[in-house]
C-alpha cells in the first residue's frame, strides 16, 4: 500500500479500544521519528513514551480529559530545547564528528554562525524555534503509524506548563509541545471513524507562483549566512 493510502486510511482517531501496538510497529514509529530532518540537523527536541496506566491517568486531567490518553497503547510525548546555547549545539556537533571520524573543530565556523544567528533573536523566539522543529519529526511519526495501521491522535490540547512540572521537565531545559497517542480505533464508539475525509481542494491548496507573480520587494541583505549545510 502506498503512503497516500496510508494517508486516506488514517485519522485522528477519537476512541481507542486499549490495545497494545507490537513493540516492533512501535519502535518503527520512533525510528521514523527520530529520522526526521531538523534545522542544521541539531534534532532539539526529544519524544518520551508512556504506557503507564497511573501516569496516563494523571496526563489526561491535565490534556482536558481525551479519552485517547488512558485508551491508548502508548503516549508519546514531544519535548523541545527552550534556547539554543554553545553547550547543547557543541555537544550535538562534536556528537556528529565523533560518529564521522572528524576533529571537533570541522565545523566550528558554521557552529558559531548559527549561534550568532539565534542569540541576537532571544530565547522566546528559539524555543518556538525548537519547537517547529518538533513538530516535523510529530508529522513522520503519524505517517509511519498509518503505514504501520497504528492509530495516532494528534493533540495539543493540554496544559504545557503543568505536564512539565509532571515529567520533570521543568528546570531541565525541555518545554512539552505535542501528544500522539497510538493504540487502535474502537469502531463502534468513534463518531468520526466512518465520516468522509475531506482537505483542502488541491486548486486552493497549491499554488504555482513565478517571478512575475511575486511583489515588488528589494531586501538588503542579511548579515551572516548559514553557508553550506553538511551536518543534517
Amino acid at each position: 500500500m502506498s503512503l497516500l493510502e496510508d494517508l486516506h486510511w488514517r485519522y485522528a482517531t477519537k476512541k481507542m479500544n486499549g490495545k497494545k501496538v507490537p513493540q516492533d510497529k512501535l519502535d518503527y514509529i520512533l525510528e521514523a521519528a527520530r529520522m526526521a530532518p531538523s534545522s542544521s540537523g541539531l534534532q532539539p527536541y526529544k519524544i518520551i513514551v508512556i504506557s503507564d496506566k497511573a501516569l496516563l491517568e494523571k496526563i489526561k486531567g491535565i490534556a482536558w480529559n481525551q479519552s485517547q490518553i488512558t485508551d491508548c497503547s502508548h503516549l508519546l510525548v514531544f519535548a523541545a530545547w527552550n534556547g539554543y546555547n554553545d553547550e547543547r549545539v557543541s555537544k550535538v556537533f562534536n556528537y556528529t564528528m565523533d560518529e564521522r571520524k572528524l576533529p571537533h573543530n570541522t565545523m566550528d565556523n558554521y557552529k558559531n554562525n548559527i549561534l550568532s544567528l539565534y542569540e541576537p533573536l532571544g530565547q522566546e523566539w528559539q524555543a518556538h524555534h525548537s519547537a517547529k522543529q518538533s513538530y516535523i519529526s510529530f508529522g513522520l511519526a503519524i505517517a509511519a503509524a498509518a503505514e504501520q495501521k497504528v492509530d495516532a491522535t494528534p493533540i495539543e490540547g493540554f496544559i504545557p506548563e503543568k505536564l512539565d512540572e509532571l515529567l520533570k521537565l521543568t528546570g531541565s531545559g525541555y518545554k512539552s509541545t505535542l501528544l500522539l497517542p497510538l493504540g487502535y480505533r474502537e469502531d463502534e464508539n468513534d463518531w468520526l471513524v466512518s465520516m468522509k475525509k475531506v482537505r483542502t481542494p488541491k486548486e486552493d491548496f497549491i499554488t504555482e507562483m513565478t517571478i512575475e507573480d511575486a511583489a515588488d520587494f528589494n531586501e538588503a541583505p542579511m548579515e551572516g549566512s548559514i553557508g553550506n549545510p553538511t551536518k543534517e
